[in-house]
């Protein structure tokens, strides 16, 4: 019987999922997105069919998008003119082929707009500390439309849109649809507490839509600080009979962690493409609550085990945010692995930036907004994203990881860790540059002053999922 029922859930998950390449394509073929965006080390590719962002050589590039690195033969040179040759040549393969990771990217993969900090439920551990009037100065549509023009010309390749709560916008599907016009797949994370019928309506505009749920029944309440389970669940359900790409964003917690297989038991039943997972971060009025609802350091070395056995036991894919980075080096996997599938620590300032309602940019959607380039400036907007970039001193601390103090800098995965959480450790710690004081191995430091096994021992395999 039980395996009967499993036999059911794998064929069902089987149709989801071909139905959801089938829609993602159809998108694809009427706002075609971004293919490909030229790196110092070669290229990052977008695939659509399976959903990824690949980065690649100069090598391979050159060999799959037929361009010339400038190095063509001399046959090659007398049969193209001058001006066929640079059109070939990417103006980013200009100086010498660097490894990933060596400097930024030239602009994020994916920027994270906080369309407005308007939000009625009052969430205690709310990290944007929204309300019901919003924040002061909260741009509209056209300003919106502005950012997302700068992103496309960055070559950026998604944006997550939130709040608040930003389902509640009038004009939220027409920025989806700008978006997709300038080659950009628009992502969305919705409480599903408001405008619900509206952002039904507009579903099938987005990629992946995913309705925050921070546990099940009592576990919703205790976290959040008032019941709104059966109102997410509806959201949930009424979504997903609109679109498949629909999962859960849960927000870890010492009060729901004990919960985490029933969240994946919950997403299985629902037929949910993903279940993401966010550490809970000491931002806006997360960081009143922070000691109460911050995991324990137990929880962050069971953190891997327990979510490779959910995702294992009910079929269902898993994401974590970067910040949980540390936690998975806890278990030393192998660190080839973790690099081949683009497993990084603190990428703010790099693969990601934030924008506040007012669009002043941010490292990431937790971070503060940088200061002024210059005394009597203004604060960095997102539109002026291109030319901040590669500013002296740009993202301050997010991006000066690589000068890592003990026990970061002898760790063998501090490449890829980059030193966890900046947000944690500035409001932990005062400094944003110290290593993040909930690493397992920072803990261990602190407790015994040495650097524990991670400096040279051999890595462990992860399970296949």
């Amino acid at each position: 019987m039980r395996l009967g029922a499993a036999l059911r859930q794998l064929v069902a998950r089987g149709v989801d999922h071909a139905r959801a390449v089938a829609e993602r394509a159809q998108q694809a073929r009427r706002y075609p997105p971004r293919r490909v965006r030229f790196e110092r080390f070669g290229a990052i590719l977008q695939l659509t069919v399976p959903r990824a962002l690949v980065f690649v050589d100069r090598a391979f590039a050159r060999h799959v998008l037929a361009v010339d690195s400038g190095a063509e033969s001399e046959a090659q040179s007398k049969a193209e003119s001058k001006a066929e040759s640079k059109i070939n040549r990417p103006a980013a393969w200009a100086g010498p082929e660097i490894a990933l990771g060596d400097a930024p990217l030239s602009a994020p993969l994916e920027a994270h707009l906080q369309l407005t900090n308007r939000c009625e439920a009052g969430c205690r551990g709310c990290y944007t500390g929204a309300s019901p009037d919003g924040a002061p100065g909260e741009w509209g549509p056209a300003a919106w439309m502005r950012a997302i023009d700068e992103l496309a010309s960055a070559g950026v390749f998604h944006v997550a849109l939130g709040g608040g709560e930003s389902a509640v916008l009038p004009w939220l599907g027409e920025l989806a649809d700008h978006a997709r016009r300038r080659g950009i797949i628009p992502n969305l994370t919705t409480s599903g507490l408001a405008g619900l019928g509206d952002l039904v309506a507009i579903a099938d505009r987005f990629g992946q839509i995913n309705v925050s749920l921070d546990g099940l029944g009592a576990t919703y309440a205790r976290v959040r600080g008032f019941d709104g389970f059966a109102r997410a669940d509806a959201a949930i359900r009424a979504l997903r009979g609109k679109k498949r790409e629909v999962g859960i964003n849960v927000v870890v917690t010492r009060a729901n962690f004990g919960e985490l297989d029933g969240l994946f038991a919950y997403a299985a039943e629902r037929r949910l493409s993903e279940v993401e997972l966010l550490r809970f971060k000491p931002s806006g009025r997360g960081a009143r609550a922070y000691g109460e609802l911050c995991c324990s350091d137990a929880q962050h070395r069971a953190f891997l085990p327990a979510i490779l056995a959910a995702a294992k036991r009910h079929a269902v894919r898993v994401k974590v945010d970067c910040s949980y980075t540390p936690m998975l080096a806890h278990h030393r996997p192998d660190r080839a692995l973790l690099a081949e599938l683009c497993v990084y620590g603190c990428t703010g300032g790099d693969f990601l930036v934030g924008a506040k309602p007012g669009g002043q940019l941010t490292a990431c959607s937790f971070a503060a907004p940088p200061p002024p380039p210059e005394a009597g400036a203004d604060r960095p907007r997102i539109t002026d994203l291109r030319a901040y970039w590669d500013a002296p001193g740009a993202f301050g601390a997010f991006r000066t990881w690589r000068a890592a103090r003990e026990p970061c800098a002898s760790c063998a995965y501090h490449a890829l860790c980059r030193g966890g959480c900046k947000v944690v450790s500035a409001h932990t710690t005062g400094d944003p540059s110290a290593p993040d004081p909930e690493c397992p191995r920072v803990v261990d430091h602190g407790r015994h002053g040495g650097y524990g096994e991670y400096g040279g021992a051999r890595s462990r395999k992860l399970p296949v999922l």
